[in-house]
């Protein structure tokens, strides 16, 4: 890394080319998308740890889901927030290599939480009677833990690719953040293994993933239209409609963005679309899970009750 710093100090992020009046509109509208997103967020995990109907694996890993998205969002956007505000783009090498870092391991984990809730609601529909001995504490706790290593273990191999490189020309990144297909790209080093180990990432926690929650989630459509209770099928609907509705936003823009070819044309898609993901979809899993979701509006009106009482 230190060999790495004596070539360059700072990066410039080009982002959008706009004026400073724009710079100012978008810097209010970000910066209520965030705080709307610290605040839902922030009531999820308030509300799990709050109200003890809520403590199932479930909304366990659910509360995980909710601390990926504040830490996803808060390793990108209060930085663009202060580049909008001073009319600056640019960072320091080593705040753009924990920004990479912190991308890497939340994007990942996203991916690997919603397949564990996939398999979750798998176990839940398709084998009620044995739910409780298969989702016991002890294996949540190590399927989390699970998530947490990979996340930690891919964005760490990344990055180490990535500090091997020379940097030796103009450091325009195209992009508004330190986004690692976009930092490469200004290197002056042979990156083909980077490349290949992106692709390999990508196909790892991307397609085998979905590949995954698409068989458990035929399983469970299968499950669902044999049970015989109205009731029981417009339930067990209602939730799984609710994690796919997140299966799909996510995976939908991370596979437009890491597994489709590269050209000049897609570079403001792929920045748009990050921009996307990075504001809406931390605020898509509260609405989901939230306003479709009775336990989750029962736990915030039990929760009010219990401060009007005091």
């Amino acid at each position: 890394m230190e060999g790495n710093q004596s070539w360059i100090a700072e990066f410039i992020l080009v982002g959008f080319q706009l004026s400073e009046d724009m710079e100012l509109v978008l810097f209010g509208i970000f910066s209520l998308l965030y705080t709307f997103n610290l605040l839902a967020n922030g009531m999820i995990l308030g509300l799990i740890c709050l109200d003890p109907r809520l403590h199932t694996p479930m909304y366990y890993f659910l509360s995980h889901l909710a601390i990926i998205d504040i830490s996803y969002a808060s390793s990108n956007l209060p930085n663009l927030l202060a580049n909008l505000v001073k009319h600056k783009k640019n960072i320091s090498f080593v705040l753009c290599t924990l920004q990479m870092i912190f991308n890497l391991i939340f994007s990942s984990m996203e991916c690997l939480i919603l397949m564990v809730m996939s398999y979750d609601r798998f176990v839940a529909i398709c084998h009620p009677l044995q739910y409780t001995v298969i989702m016991n504490w002890r294996v949540c706790t190590l399927l989390a833990v699970a998530c947490w290593a990979c996340g930690f273990s891919l964005a760490i191999v990344q990055v180490s690719l990535f500090l091997r490189l020379p940097f030796c020309g103009p450091q325009k990144v195209n992009h508004f953040f330190c986004e690692i297909q976009s930092v490469l790209k200004v290197t002056c080093g042979d990156i083909w293994i980077n490349e290949m180990f992106l692709f390999a990432e990508g196909v790892f926690i991307l397609v085998g993933p979905l590949s995954l929650m698409l068989v458990s989630y035929m399983h469970i459509l299968w499950a669902i239209l044999k049970i015989q209770s109205k009731e029981g099928r417009k339930k067990a609907f209602s939730t799984c409609s609710s994690h796919l509705c997140v299966v799909g936003f996510y995976f939908g823009i991370a596979m437009m963005v890491y597994l489709a070819p590269e050209s000049s044309h897609r570079e403001k898609q792929k920045k748009i679309l990050f921009l996307f993901y990075s504001l809406f979809n931390p605020l898509l899993n509260p609405l989901v899970y939230s306003v479709r979701n009775a336990q989750v509006k029962a736990a915030f009106h039990r929760v009010l009750q219990k401060k009007r009482t005091v």
